[in-house]
């Protein structure tokens, strides 16, 4: 029976080797065996240990688990997890399947190497019976290692794995308590976690959409990723060397006729990226993005039902979407930059640049022009559809925002007929000039 008293690593597996009922195998591929070595450490190891593994030989690895995966990927890591749950069944069940909890651990992970040139990442999987003979549960996640050496990241893995076994079996009780536990002393600045999936009777009542967005909320992960179609991936599955487009938004309104716009906006800006690039380039992809920010700072933070009800419109109409922690464009620049080095764009109205130019980012100590060189890093540009002039007004005063002016064409205003009073204006106009700025037709345009 599990404390109250919030446990350390070392606590943590000692409880777990301190319990009779659980009995498991450890099989670790990268970072060394760092999960298995705590319970070796603490002691009573016997009473929880059945084996530990490392098929670090890719000859041995494919004996084991089957060729045919890549060494550092959710198939890989299901075939980890069937391969010991068999065997560990197929040995111990009959002397103590009666009186034991099974379980197996998995994780293949590629640390830092020694130049520090790979993506330093993993996936990690449990498979446990919460009683004696019951049906398996599965834990499987995806994280990203952010410790700047191998051996922090093996460190932080060990703590990780630890936190998973004891959250698994004392601190299931709800979303919140197992995520607290899951993140305890690791999760958020040296391990991100931008993946969970669940599977099993112990999680029945888990709704794993909302789950995705609870890793945001918490800090664990920068991002997430929805889909159109399909199953949910973490957000390198679908960034990794791609040219992206991204449409960043509020996207308050779910009407029909405004969700078509959405959509027509961002294909446009991939067609006109693709054309940027050639036709011998792969076409980019494209996602909506939205964030935990509300929408003036006098409002409050969205609950998770209003995140997912403006989610949902995109989904159903055939939009990719990027849950973001951070609303900032830098940020949302430097986590896409993490997985390709292909061009970035944006692509969103006037209201957006505005936004821009306007936010005080107090936390930079280069303010506005080092949150402009961060979002402009590495082939970026903001696709800027024109506004008409009173949906444009009537954001300005919602937002309180002055000192913009404007020429119209129409009723409506493009980038290059927006202006600000200098100095700001000066910064803006070499932006547009420098095509930073690129102006784009809107699709209702006549």
């Amino acid at each position: 029976m599990a404390s109250t008293q919030k446990l350390d690593t070392y606590h943590k597996a000692l409880t777990i080797n301190l319990d009779t009922s659980s009995f498991g195998s450890f099989a670790e591929i990268g970072a060394g065996q760092e999960v298995a070595r705590w319970f070796l450490l603490v002691g009573g190891a016997s009473g929880t240990v059945a084996k530990t593994i490392s098929a670090y030989d890719k000859e041995v690895s494919d004996d084991l688990y089957g060729a045919g995966s890549r060494y550092v990927s959710k198939q890989r890591l299901e075939a980890m997890l069937d391969n010991e749950w068999t065997q560990l069944l197929t040995q111990l069940s009959k002397t103590r399947g009666s009186q034991t909890r099974f379980f197996c651990f998995v994780d293949t992970v590629s640390a830092r190497n020694f130049a520090g040139t790979n993506d330093a990442h993993g996936w990690i999987g449990l498979r446990f019976q919460l009683q004696p003979g019951g049906p398996p549960n599965d834990i499987l996640l995806h994280i990203n290692m952010r410790d700047p050496s191998n051996a922090l990241q093996q460190q932080a893995i060990g703590i990780l794995g630890v936190n998973l076994i004891y959250a698994a079996f004392y601190e299931s009780q709800s979303q919140e308590s197992f995520l607290e536990g899951l993140a305890q002393d690791v999760a958020g600045e040296r391990i991100e976690i931008d993946y969970v999936d669940l599977h099993g009777p112990a999680f029945e009542s888990v709704d794993r959409r909302t789950l995705l967005v609870e890793l945001v909320r918490n800090g664990l992960a920068e991002a997430v990723f929805f889909p159109a179609k399909g199953s949910a991936v973490p957000p390198t599955e679908v960034l990794y060397k791609k040219a992206i487009v991204l449409a960043p938004g509020h996207f308050g309104h779910t009407d029909p006729a405004r969700s078509q716009v959405h959509l027509e906006l961002l294909s446009s800006a991939i067609q006109e990226l693709h054309g940027d690039l050639g036709e011998t380039k792969s076409a980019p992809v494209g996602f909506f993005c939205l964030s935990f920010a509300p929408p003036t700072p006098k409002e409050p933070i969205p609950e998770i039902p209003d995140l997912l009800g403006r989610i949902d419109p995109l989904l159903a109409d055939g939009g990719d979407v990027l849950l973001f922690r951070k609303p900032e464009l830098y940020h949302m620049t430097a986590l896409v930059n993490r997985h390709t080095q292909a061009p970035v764009r944006f692509v969103g109205g006037l209201s957006m640049v505005i936004r821009a130019f306007e936010d005080i980012y107090g936390n930079l100590e280069g303010k506005l022009l080092e949150a402009l060189s961060r979002l402009f890093a590495q082939n970026v540009r903001i696709y800027v559809h024109p506004m008409a002039v009173a949906d444009l007004q009537e954001w300005l005063k919602n937002a309180s925002i002055t000192g913009w002016e404007w020429s119209e064409t129409d009723g409506w205003i493009s980038a290059s007929e927006l202006r600000r009073a200098p100095p700001l204006g000066h910064l803006y106009a070499y932006l547009l000039a420098s095509n930073f700025f690129v102006p784009i037709r809107h699709p209702t345009q006549a």
